[in-house]
């Protein structure tokens, strides 16, 4: 209950809800507020920064700290930090305590009152169960609202996979070639392998595959090889076929020429797993598109049309996986071509996002703009999020809408944050005066 009310207090003072009665410091002396300031929510030290005030007629620039009670100053150690030596303003919802910087100045402080109606519509969303917790509004919130904040959760989302292409760009050396094979193979994880797939990308050295490009048995073999799929302990003796050893006795080659180390075949995850997501069938289709050159930066740059985009990673499989998912194990015979939902899947995943990357990295607008519009111009995606949505009102025209929403889930209504969110902000205001 203290940390929801720390919160609230920083909602009632960003948006200035404390009431139409005077403020005054606890000693007595006026307060009136210029500039809340910026709400610091990413950065170590004071709650705003960069806040106006006057206390008393005198205006104080400078940055204001909020707790629950003024000894939460000591118990937080802030009495020893210079970073909160410019605190000009101690808001708290109980004074208990003098409090000083760590340079010896005492601190006016104030305390805040947090409005009835906003305790109680707060604490209903907190205790709600049903998903999402705001529901009872989003019928009557107006369309333009509902525009506005899926588009800025939309490139909320895209800035966040920057963040990750941005990784891959900082442990490649700025090889945007790589980035792109990093996230390609990662999102052909399809969420349960994302993570063995980018562990396994790390791994392929283009200085090494790319000797072999030209002979997709050699880029196979390479390719199972760093996963760890050719390894005698997971695979029994009665199904390691013919191409099992042709392909073990390639990656032996390459193994001992490159000096190459494995990813462990621990890491893949076989459970409940549709037989066409199997890795081995996902990597065949990689090696496909590894070897005749579709995984190049530069094709995703310069290919535009949505039909164009969705042709370029549309692949199946190498031969022997046209009638297997596993080694020594046949199946019925298909070419395990990636399906329009796929695609669309890997379209959102992955060139979007590396488009608006790369439009960010190099000022280059109509990269970024094509990235949002590649969003708009794909079918919304149908899962648990969008569904529920969809039953609350809200339902999403596209795949900019879907990943907003996904957004809006993940890192919002999954923490309880429903301050900092547009639809939770009409929610608060319910009942007030």
């Amino acid at each position: 209950m203290e940390q929801l009310m720390e919160y609230l207090l920083h909602y009632v003072w960003q948006h200035r809800l404390y009431g139409l009665a005077p403020l005054a410091t606890t000693d007595g002396q006026a307060v009136d507020v210029i500039d809340p300031g910026v709400h610091n929510l990413v950065n170590s030290g004071p709650d705003f920064f960069n806040a106006k005030v006057k206390i008393n007629g005198m205006l104080w620039a400078g940055n204001v700290e909020v707790h629950e009670r003024s000894s939460d100053w000591f118990r937080h150690h802030h009495d020893t930090d210079a970073a909160y030596n410019n605190v000009v303003l101690h808001i708290v919802s109980a004074a208990d305590a003098e409090v000083r910087t760590a340079d010896g100045k005492q601190l006016p402080q104030m305390v805040l009152s947090v409005p009835d109606y906003l305790q109680h519509n707060y604490q209903a969303l907190i205790d709600e169960e049903t998903y999402p917790p705001c529901y009872r509004i989003i019928p009557h919130v107006p369309p333009l609202t509902v525009h506005n904040w899926l588009s800025r959760l939309t490139v909320e989302r895209l800035e966040s996979k920057t963040d990750r292409v941005q990784q891959y760009l900082h442990r490649t050396g700025g090889d945007w070639e790589r980035a792109f094979f990093i996230t390609l193979a990662r999102n052909f994880g399809f969420g349960t392998n994302a993570q063995a797939f980018e562990q396994w990308a790390l791994t392929i050295d283009p200085q090494q595959i790319g000797k072999h490009r030209d002979d997709v048995f050699q880029v196979e073999a390479f390719f199972m090889g760093q996963a760890g799929l050719l390894d005698d302990t997971l695979v029994k003796a009665e199904r390691r076929d013919s191409y099992y050893m042709r392909l073990k006795s390639e990656y032996a080659f390459l193994q001992h020429k490159f000096g190459l180390t494995p990813i462990s075949h621990a890491q893949w995850r076989f459970g409940r797993l549709r037989p066409q997501n199997f890795p081995h069938v996902r990597l065949s289709q990689l090696a496909r598109l590894y070897s005749e050159r579709r995984a190049d930066f530069s094709l995703l740059t310069e290919t535009s049309s949505l039909d164009a985009l969705r042709a370029l990673f549309r692949i199946g499989v190498t031969n022997y996986w046209r009638t297997h998912y596993a080694f020594g194990e046949e199946s019925r015979e298909s070419d395990k071509t990636l399906q329009t939902s796929s695609l669309n899947l890997l379209l959102i995943n992955t060139v979007s996002p590396l488009l608006f990357a790369c439009g960010r990295q190099r000022m280059d607008e109509d990269l970024a703009e094509r990235a949002f519009a590649l969003l708009e111009q794909l079918p919304a995606e149908r899962n648990y999020i969008t569904r529920c949505w969809e039953r609350a009102g809200i339902k999403a025209a596209h795949a900019a809408d879907s990943q907003a929403l996904i957004q809006l889930r993940q890192h919002y209504c999954d923490g309880k944050d429903c301050l900092r969110c547009q639809f939770g902000a009409l929610y608060l205001k319910q009942g007030r005066s």
